[in-house]
């Protein structure tokens, strides 16, 4: 009888468990951030970068998704070089793959319309190639960076 007991226990608490673990899934709060006042949105030039880089005030961003938010004068002296060159609209160092249309396959960065994202490379000392490092911006003025081809992202704070 003692084993019965045990078993019943067992089983009520692994349904509590399950229980508990699907009300908090459906009570997540899941939904964006709302809009900060001081953000002003700027339509990005052909090139995707902004317009008039100076008249736009940024706000300081939130993570978006969980992903970690990083000073722009943390990441590599490259990233912060072509930093300078979005926020000057060129010339990018690989004038075929600079500014154009990110897809966002990968489904790393909150969904947007297909052309929402431009990326730039990032140089990576030492390589033959372009390398893995990006930066990615969003129109709504949004900074992204990766190191390891869009396997994971992080949100740039361009202010620090």
């Amino acid at each position: 009888m003692g084993s019965r007991k045990r078993i019943t226990g067992a089983l009520v608490g692994l349904v509590l468990l399950v229980l508990l673990g699907w009300l908090t899934t459906i009570t997540g709060d899941d939904s964006p951030p709302p809009p900060d006042a001081t953000a002003t949105a700027t339509a990005p030039s052909a090139s995707g970068a902004p317009s008039n880089p100076e008249s736009r005030a940024r706000a300081t961003p939130r993570a978006a998704n969980g992903m970690a938010v990083l000073g722009l004068t943390t990441l590599p002296e490259q990233a912060r070089d072509t930093w300078a060159l979005i926020e000057q609209g060129g010339p990018f160092p690989y004038p075929r793959n600079d500014g154009t249309t990110f897809r966002n396959r990968e489904g790393r960065l909150p969904k947007q319309p297909g052309d929402y994202y431009k990326e730039y490379t990032v140089p990576t000392p030492g390589s033959r190639d372009r390398g893995a490092r990006r930066l990615v911006t969003g129109e709504g003025d949004e900074v992204y960076y990766t190191e390891d081809h869009y396997e994971s992202f992080s949100v740039v704070d361009v202010t620090r």
